[in-house]
């Protein structure tokens, strides 16, 4: 542990954090304008929810420095964590904050722009079989793609170890020259069905396919721990179609997370505005590119510039300007009883864990707490408490816990 640090979850305002008083706390979070004020939501609680009428105290420790910069982190069983390096490494750190030596075996990545060793995922039966679930961004003959690989975990008494009977399971096609939008999160559903979500690979040429039911691009799948298709998918039987697709029309997700009852939730970049906390149900197009609530990075709008069509979903909730989301949770501990089933989202851009509360499925509240930092990840741990993963434009990353204060 290195140190401790107490603070309220607060509000961003014109890209500063201050407290705001008790008589401000149903203002939006943010209140920084709009990329597109000329776009408005569909509903009024689509976007800029009020906060909440309390927010917790907490206290922030770092528990774990000096580390490379960090994609993802899972729990193992005994409490240990395990993550996921972006140039290529696997590790494991222990409670104290000790980091044990490269694990050997990790699968080859192209570190280059957003690519490297993304998510790591334990199976369902891990305390049975040891098995993990990684995915990266693979170098390929022609360019490179977002793949899902699986091995058995064998860890070694110093801390380090090594991945047995590795092999790629899933591969994103098609293969793509480029250094963005790999996505990429795996989570296991309540049947031990494997959600993975991937990015649409940004650049205009590309962008489209995330429309096309043939391309890889842009879409959540649904498999099994072989890669194949799940049963029951959407288009398992449409001629042309990907059978692995779940939905489609996605930019970059870099954020998922099951709720309380099992279902998917995700959190996917937008452009300049337009970051979007969406549902996925099975064979829903959610718009990407043709679809958004932001606009180009040059400032012109995405295709016809329309936020609605009759034949794709809307967000049930989005933020302008972005919070860049990466890593997400969903909360069911004790420690924080004002948290309690609300979603917990990393915030690249914002430097802060974005807590969304959730009623009937639609966004009531909306909070922050500010890190300083870039927020890669964040995980519910077996304590009840909160950890997050930052990074540094530096290259490096720490972890912190958040409790309650005392």
């Amino acid at each position: 542990m290195k140190s401790t640090t107490l603070f309220t979850a607060t509000s961003l305002l014109a890209g500063a954090v201050l407290a705001l008083p008790a008589f401000a706390q149903n203002a939006p979070v943010d209140a920084r304008p709009a990329n597109a004020p000329q776009q408005q939501p569909q509903s009024a609680d689509q976007t800029r929810a009020p906060q909440p009428q309390t927010s917790p105290e907490i206290a922030s420790e770092v528990v774990a420095t000096g580390l490379p910069r960090l994609w993802a982190l899972e729990f193992l069983p005994d409490r240990r964590m395990l993550v996921t390096a972006k140039a290529g490494a696997l590790h494991v750190i222990s409670q104290d904050g000790e980091v044990g030596q490269a694990i050997s075996g990790v699968p080859d990545v192209d570190a280059s722009g957003q690519g490297g060793l993304l998510d790591v995922a334990l199976a369902p039966d891990f305390v049975e079989t040891g098995r993990i679930f990684l995915s990266f961004s693979e170098p390929r003959d022609g360019g490179n793609g977002t793949s899902v690989a699986s091995a058995r975990l064998v860890l070694d008494d110093d801390g380090g170890g090594r991945l047995e009977d590795p092999s790629v399971i899933f591969r994103q096609t098609p293969t793509y020259d480029g250094r963005a939008h790999y996505g990429s999160r795996l989570v296991f559903g309540p049947e031990g069905e494997l959600y993975v979500t991937v990015g649409e690979r940004s650049d205009a040429e590309v962008r489209d396919q995330a429309q096309d039911l043939s391309s890889g691009l842009g879409k959540i799948f649904r498999i099994d721990q072989s890669g194949a298709a799940w049963p029951g998918n959407p288009f398992l039987d449409q001629e042309g179609a990907l059978p692995e697709i779940w939905s489609l029309g996605h930019r970059n997700l870099q954020a998922a997370a099951l709720d309380g009852e099992g279902r998917l939730w995700t959190v996917e970049h937008g452009p300049r505005g337009g970051d979007e906390l969406n549902r996925p149900q099975a064979g829903l197009n959610y718009g990407w590119p043709e679809v958004t609530y932001g606009i180009d990075y040059s400032g012109e709008p995405i295709g016809d510039g329309v936020t609605a069509t009759t034949a794709t979903e809307q967000p049930v909730y989005y933020w302008d300007p972005v919070i860049a989301p990466s890593g997400m949770a969903y909360y069911e501990g004790s420690q924080f009883p004002e948290w309690k089933n609300a979603f917990l989202i990393g915030g690249l851009v914002t430097r802060d864990v974005v807590v969304v509360h959730l009623d009937n499925d639609r966004v009531a509240f909306e909070d922050r707490v500010p890190i300083g930092a870039r927020v890669r990840d964040v995980k519910v741990g077996p304590d009840g408490a909160v950890y997050a993963v930052t990074e540094s434009r530096s290259g490096s990353s720490e972890i912190l816990r958040l409790t309650a204060a005392d």
